[in-house]
């Protein structure tokens, strides 16, 4: 590799790294296919570029963390770390897609959304025991 690629490498690294403020993880659960809407609340003063840019992006129509990243050129987790900070801040919000979101009729969760929180917490705790369906 050429001494060029080199320098440009170790600049995105430190780069990342600084955006984050050396943070490695967010401190909100988020999946790449975790879908964001603009929320009421607006990025702090000490907050990066970026966190405007993924504002103004989730204001245009709701994004994942995945198509962020993507948009922005940032690893995953950089952005993951980023969108954590626009959450406590409610600049942004995790959308409930029409999949998801409970049914007109009785305003109970639909199968979609039991089973995602079903999947979650599988992840969460997979040592868990599982008992037979109550009652």
């Amino acid at each position: 590799m050429s001494p060029d690629g080199d320098a440009a490498e170790e600049t995105v690294f430190v780069r990342t790294y600084t955006l984050t403020r050396g943070r490695t993880r967010p401190r909100h659960l988020l999946g790449m296919d975790t879908v964001l809407d603009a929320g009421p609340g607006r990025p702090g003063p000490g907050q990066v570029e970026e966190c405007e840019e993924i504002v103004a992006l989730c204001g245009e129509h709701r994004r994942s963390v995945a198509e962020l990243a993507g948009r922005l050129g940032r690893p995953v987790t950089a952005v993951k770390i980023l969108v954590s900070d626009l959450l406590d801040v409610h600049a942004l919000v995790i959308s409930v897609t029409d999949a998801y979101a409970a049914s007109d009729a009785d305003k109970r969760p639909n199968s979609h959304l039991l089973a995602a929180l079903a999947a979650g917490l599988k992840r969460k705790w997979p040592d868990a025991v599982a008992y037979p369906q109550a009652g």
